[in-house]
C-alpha cells in the first residue's frame, strides 16, 4: 500500500514499491493543502498503471505499439525522439521523470496559484520554479551535494535528471554522472540516460556483464553493462566525455534538451545554455 509521511521542512515523503518520491509546494496555505492532496490521490493509482503495462514498457520503444496510461504515454513520448534515431531505449528509461511530471501535474491542476513546487523521484526532478528555485547537485548520484542551480520561471526548465553508472539503474557507459536540464522530468531522464550510456571508451580497465545475468527482469537484456571502472588514462576520460557531450549536443539542437552536465573521473563537459549556477562545482 501506498505511504505517506511528513518530513521536516515542509515536504511530504510518499512511497510505494520501488516509487519513492519527496515533494514540496510554496504559496497559500489552502493551495498547498490542494496540491499536497491531488499529488496524494495521483499517486495512489501510479504504480498499478504502470505494472498493468509492463511487459510493454520494458520492450523497445515503438511508435506502433504506444501503451494506454497517462503515465506510461508520457514515457513512451519522452523515448520516441530517441528511438526514432536508432537509439535503444526502452520506456522504462523515462519512468522516474514521468511519473514526477503527473505528481506536478495534479499539484498545479488543483492549486493553479503555486507559487512554487518541486516533486523528486529518486533524484528525476519535476520543477515549478516560480520566483526562484534552488537544486543541489552532487558530483555522483546519492553522493554530497558539491553545487547548486538556482532556476527562474524563465529559464523554460521544468525537469532536471541525474544519470550514471553509480545511479539506481544499470548503465551502458561509464560516466560518474550526468546531469540534464529539460522542459519536462520525463524529457531529462530519458536524456540523462542515453548521454550517460554515451560516455564511453574502449578500455581494459573497465568490466561489463549482461544487463539480465545481473537481474533476470532488466529491460536491457543481454546488452552489456558497467560494472566496474579501474584507473583511466587522461585519454580515455577525454575522449569518453567527448562522446558523451557530442551526443548532447545533438540532443540540445533537436531541442530535446536545454543543458547537460557530465562528469567523469573528476573532469568535467557541458552541453548546450550554460547551467545557472548558485554555487560553482568544486573539483
Amino acid at each position: 500500500m501506498p505511504s505517506v509521511q511528513r518530513l521536516t521542512g515542509d515536504r511530504l515523503h510518499l512511497q510505494h514499491g520501488p516509487i519513492d518520491i519527496v515533494l514540496r509546494a510554496w504559496g497559500p496555505p489552502d493551495a498547498v493543502a490542494a496540491a499536497e492532496a491531488a499529488a496524494i490521490a495521483r499517486f495512489d493509482t501510479a504504480l498499478d498503471e504502470l505494472v498493468a503495462e509492463l511487459p510493454l514498457l520494458r520492450r523497445a520503444t515503438d511508435a506502433a505499439t504506444p501503451p494506454c496510461g497517462a503515465i506510461a504515454r508520457t514515457m513512451h513520448a519522452a523515448c520516441l525522439p530517441y528511438s526514432a534515431r536508432g537509439v535503444f531505449v526502452t520506456p522504462m528509461a523515462a519512468v522516474a521523470g514521468a511519473v514526477a511530471d503527473a505528481l506536478l501535474a495534479a499539484m498545479r491542476h488543483a492549486a493553479p496559484d503555486l507559487t512554487r513546487a518541486f516533486v523528486n523521484d529518486g533524484g528525476d526532478i519535476a520543477v515549478l520554479a516560480g520566483d526562484g528555485l534552488d537544486i543541489g547537485m552532487a558530483a555522483n548520484p546519492g553522493g554530497a551535494f558539491d553545487g547548486a542551480l538556482h532556476l527562474r520561471a524563465v529559464d523554460g526548465i521544468g525537469g532536471i535528471a541525474t544519470s550514471g553508472r553509480h545511479g539506481r539503474s544499470f548503465s551502458l557507459g561509464i560516466a560518474d554522472a550526468v546531469t540534464v536540464l529539460a522542459p519536462t522530468a520525463a524529457a531529462a531522464d530519458v536524456a540523462a540516460t542515453l548521454i550517460a550510456n554515451a560516455v564511453d571508451v574502449v578500455s581494459p580497465a573497465i568490466a561489463r556483464h549482461p544487463a539480465c545475468a545481473l537481474d533476470l527482469d532488466s529491460d536491457l537484456g543481454a546488452r552489456l553493462v558497467t560494472v566496474e571502472v579501474g584507473p583511466l588514462t587522461a585519454i580515455e576520460i577525454d575522449t569518453a566525455l567527448e562522446s558523451g557531450a557530442a551526443f548532447a549536443e545533438s540532443c540540445c539542437r533537436a531541442g530535446l534538451i536545454r543543458a547537460a552536465a557530465l562528469r567523469l573521473g573528476g573532469r568535467f563537459r557541458m552541453a548546450g545554455i550554460p547551467f545557472p549556477l548558485l554555487t560553482e562545482s568544486r573539483p
